[in-house]
């Protein structure tokens, strides 16, 4: 039987429009022993104010100032004690039996580390939409080292229907176990707080695969989620936090990039990265404190890199098929085949 106690570790900043219906799912979760932790990055709307109307059922931590998701959501897996820690978003709202359907399909496989389900999109306010769209469906990698989620913006017509391996988990509702985090956490991280925002999923899921451990999805648990940031309107988003995009990109690659892998894909990679050096140069020149920033991370980035190297435990030919092919969808009825190259089929 799986250990069904879960903490919910959710970070919020000015989140008053999606918390008080993000809370109140998590709280009519079934199945599961759950504990919530609330961190707020210093919200000036009426975030806190909503969130305290829901303890003694939580416990909140205010900081006085936004200190990134990423440190923020360390701040909650610290104060959590449960064998699993389920990363939320505020704006995200799960099915009754979200929980329960993770740690179900979880039972029985000590591989897997971190669980992910099925999110549809869903619109500001929690306004459903006309049609029903993927928002996420687990993260994949392309030769360009670019990261995306699996299924985002297609029309949900019954595909991504099975259990299956997966890169990684989508940041927004993504459970993780503990000893998985306690064994990838460097210097007590689990998050890279140098990341602040954006990307920190992958970064995650990337060392996970590294030290050997496996995210599986399972179309069983569905939530959804509001995506207020996608590529097509970068160009609305905080330039902020589209520099922190792009010192990302590269942090990331210190950290976790091995030869073999690099070797597969340096060519598409080296083109995109002309095509971003390009963009913050031509079009989204505060981008270029990007490069400033990565250079003072640089120091901690490689000692991060000698840390997990140390301990890795797949070759490159495992690791390097994440990266070679994009996946491609096959609808339940077609259960029998191989999904794709990029995933492989949990019996």
């Amino acid at each position: 039987m799986p250990d069904l106690s879960v903490s919910v570790s959710i970070v919020t900043h000015n989140s008053a429009g999606h918390i008080a219906r993000c809370l109140d799912a998590v709280l009519s979760q079934s199945g599961a022993h759950l504990e919530i932790v609330v961190v707020d990055n210093a919200s000036s709307d009426k975030t806190l104010q909503i969130v305290e109307k829901f303890q003694p059922h939580l416990r909140l931590i205010r900081n006085k100032e936004n200190v990134g998701f990423a440190a923020a959501q360390n701040q909650g897996i610290r104060r959590a004690k449960a064998a699993w820690v389920l990363a939320l978003n505020p704006d995200v709202l799960l099915r009754p039996d979200f929980v329960e359907s993770l740690l179900a399909a979880g039972a029985g496989d000590a591989r897997v580390g971190t669980l992910c389900g099925k999110l549809l999109s869903i619109g500001r306010g929690f306004v459903p939409l006309r049609e029903p769209r993927i928002d996420s469906a687990g993260i994949y990698f392309t030769p360009a080292m670019r990261h995306f989620d699996r299924g985002w913006g297609e029309l949900d017509t019954g595909q991504y229907e099975r259990r299956e391996y997966v890169f990684g988990a989508s940041g927004a509702a993504a459970l993780y176990r503990r000893s998985m985090i306690d064994e990838i956490s460097i210097d007590g991280e689990f998050f890279d707080p140098d990341f602040f925002v954006y990307r920190e999923d992958a970064d995650v899921a990337w060392r996970a695969q590294l030290l050997g451990w496996r995210c599986l999805y399972t179309n069983a648990a569905v939530g959804q989620h509001v995506r207020t940031v996608t590529p097509a309107n970068r160009n609305l988003v905080s330039p902020l936090f589209n520099m922190h995009s792009v010192k990302n990109r590269y942090l990331m690659r210190i950290k976790n990039l091995t030869p073999g892998v690099w070797s597969r894909c340096c060519a598409a990679t080296m083109m995109r990265d002309l095509m971003v050096m390009g963009g913050c140069l031509l079009r989204e020149p505060r981008s270029l404190e990007a490069f400033w920033r990565l250079a003072r991370c640089w120091r901690r980035a490689r000692e991060q890199r000698e840390w997990i190297m140390s301990r890795r435990k797949v070759t490159d030919e495992e690791l390097a098929r994440w990266f070679e092919f994009e996946p491609v969808a096959t609808p339940a009825a077609e259960e029998g085949e191989n999904i794709s190259c990029l995933t492989s089929l949990v019996p």
